[in-house]
């Protein structure tokens, strides 16, 4: 249950993000080329930090 529900907010969180990443390459003007870069950095990260965050509650709720 708890994998399913950190995957369904992971999905959303990462939706968010993205759109939120396209908004900034829109107003900043960041050309096409550089913004794949961006992708790539920003859902490589927040997907570390989605994985962190999973295994902080999961070893939090098996103590």
């Amino acid at each position: 249950m708890l994998l399913f529900t950190v995957i369904l907010f992971s999905v959303f969180y990462l939706f968010q993000i993205n759109r939120m990443t396209y908004a900034l390459c829109i107003q900043k003007e960041i050309p096409e080329e550089k913004q794949t870069k961006i992708f790539r950095a920003i859902n490589i990260l927040i997907t570390i930090l989605l994985i962190s965050f999973y295994i902080e509650v999961y070893t939090a709720i098996n103590l």
